[in-house]
């Protein structure tokens, strides 16, 4: 919005540019904080030389079928409302808004994603991840579902504050459930030696989510044809649907996390190893490696 404001509507290429451009400013940022972060204690003793990767895959498909599918969803709806808030506000606003206004009422409904994110950090502590992640895409599948039943009246240019409000608390609870578990699960739910591969593929999972989202929602808008109403309507019935199943899938699929949960999976990661036959001995950082690594940093 500020971008747009001040490059003006006609140098929108430059302004994506800008925006863009400042977007990739954060992650930069991290590299340097990774070259200098050691890895943990527990990383050390649990490293893996050689994967055995059907005894891998045997012992956690299960695990990150579910934590893939939850991530799955969750981007398809969390990336698709965010870049769509503005273009479901063209029905409410007047044809001659300007684009830095439906850019700012995006801005309002994007911002609910932090009090969601906070709130979801408290409660996962409290309740624990998989009932914080369950309640929070219950919560938000029913209202997506009001929303969808609600629309007709919502969309109205005098209601407009009631759309933000009501789309802000579906993202927000989208927040509270998976956007403040899901990467805490993904990370707690597999040992240590294959924590980044487990972590990285329900990832992937995630973007690939992202990617369908924002590919099938013009397509329901288009299927709804001239109806201004079922095209505000279906992306929220199919995304409340989701958020129902993936609730089904983080209750019925995963495990109770505990705060013990990383020291408990290592341990019995490697029980299950050794019974297989693998040496876990040959486990952990060796002295010349570790050398190694210092010497790079």
């Amino acid at each position: 919005m500020i971008v747009v404001l001040a490059t003006g509507e006609n140098h929108l290429r430059a302004a994506w540019r800008i925006c863009l451009g400042l977007g990739a400013v954060p992650p930069l940022s991290l590299l340097y904080l990774r070259v200098k972060l050691k890895d943990p204690e527990q990383f050390r003793r649990n490293k893996m030389h050689r994967f055995p990767i059907c005894l891998i895959v045997k012992f956690y498909w299960r695990r990150l079928l579910a934590i893939s599918i939850i991530w799955f969803v969750y981007n398809f709806s969390a990336y698709s409302f965010g870049i769509f808030a503005s273009s479901w506000l063209v029905f409410i606003l007047p044809t001659d808004a300007p684009l830095w206004k439906s850019f700012g009422m995006a801005t309002a409904i994007n911002s609910f994603w932090l009090p969601g994110a906070f709130f979801g950090a408290f409660l996962s502590d409290w309740i624990g991840p998989r009932l914080g992640l369950v309640i929070g895409v219950t919560l938000q599948g029913i209202v997506g579902f009001a929303m969808t039943g609600a629309y007709g009246e919502l969309n109205q240019p005098s209601r407009v504050a009631g759309f933000i409000i009501l789309t802000g608390l579906f993202m927000a609870l989208g927040e509270v459930g998976p956007g403040a578990n899901i990467g805490l699960l993904a990370s707690k739910l597999s040992s240590t030696p294959i924590r980044g591969q487990f972590y990285g593929i329900a990832a992937a999972a995630g973007k690939v989510g992202a990617f369908v989202g924002t590919y099938v929602f013009p397509l329901l808008i288009d299927v709804a044809g001239d109806d201004a109403t079922k095209q505000g309507q279906y992306p929220f019935w199919v995304s409340s649907s989701l958020c129902i199943f993936s609730a089904c899938v983080a209750y019925f699929g995963m495990p109770h996390v505990g705060q013990d949960m990383v020291e408990e999976e290592d341990e019995r990661f490697k029980q299950y190893l050794e019974q297989h036959a693998y040496d876990t001995s040959v486990m952990g950082v060796k002295r010349g490696e570790e050398q190694e690594i210092e010497s790079m940093k």
